[in-house]
C-alpha cells in the first residue's frame, strides 16, 4: 500500500471518528436512550482501534 493511500485511510478514519463523537454528543443532548449511546460508544471504540492499527501499520511501512 502506498504512502498516499495510507494517509488517505488515516484521514478517513479520523474524519469518521470525529463524526461519531459529534453525533454521540448530539444524541446525548437530545435524550437518546442508553442503548443508542452505547452503540455509538462501541463504534467509536472500534474506529479508534482501527485508527491505532492503521497508524502502527503506516509506521512499520515507513522507510527508516
Amino acid at each position: 500500500m502506498s504512502t498516499a493511500v495510507l494517509e488517505r485511510e488515516l484521514d478517513d478514519l479520523v474524519l469518521q471518528l470525529k463524526g461519531l463523537v459529534h453525533v454521540r454528543a448530539l444524541l446525548e443532548d437530545r435524550g437518546a436512550s442508553a442503548a443508542e449511546l452505547a452503540a455509538h460508544s462501541d463504534e467509536i471504540a472500534r474506529v479508534r482501534t482501527e485508527l491505532a492499527e492503521s497508524v502502527k501499520e503506516s509506521r512499520e511501512r515507513m522507510p527508516a
